[in-house]
């Protein structure tokens, strides 16, 4: 019974150490001391209690899987392997920009650099050229692309 009950227990902790190992080699370990040990009640006990033993297993299992998917993602340890970042933002959206006036700094063909708000911003002209120094105002800003008009 010791043994079975070792085989079952070391299966289960190499299962939950799979989460935080790579490799897959602790997880499928676990799978085989699980097996083992449900393998070693058939054989030690017969096949009533090498039934009880697969079902205590079974839901023993399934309980775990669910308590770990509901704590460990918001536990301080499983914080560590999450990430908070959003996937493709770049954060170059700046909307505060739009009705600002600047200067161009570079004559705008129709891409090129202007100064708003104390800051080099790469911008684009609306319509026709626009020399260097003139005024521009933002009119849209559409993700990286902040649109200007001549003032």
């Amino acid at each position: 019974m010791v043994l079975v009950l070792t085989l079952l227990f070391v299966g289960a902790i190499l299962l939950l150490a799979e989460t935080v190992l790579p490799g897959m080699i602790a997880g499928i370990l676990g799978v085989l001391c699980i097996i083992g040990g449900v393998t070693m009640g058939y054989q030690e006990f017969g096949a009533t209690t090498g039934n009880w033993i697969l079902l205590g297993t079974i839901v023993g299992l399934l309980i775990g899987f669910m308590l770990w998917v509901k704590y460990f993602p918001s536990s301080r340890f499983g914080r560590l392997y999450a990430s908070d970042g959003v996937v493709g933002d770049i954060g170059t959206e700046r909307p505060e920009l739009v009705g600002q006036s600047g200067v161009a700094h570079t004559a705008l063909r129709p891409a090129g650099v202007a100064v708003i708000g104390g800051q080099r911003v790469d911008v684009v002209a609306e319509g026709a050229l626009i020399e260097r120094g003139d005024n521009v105002r933002v009119i849209a800003v559409e993700g990286m692309r902040v649109v200007v008009r001549k003032a």
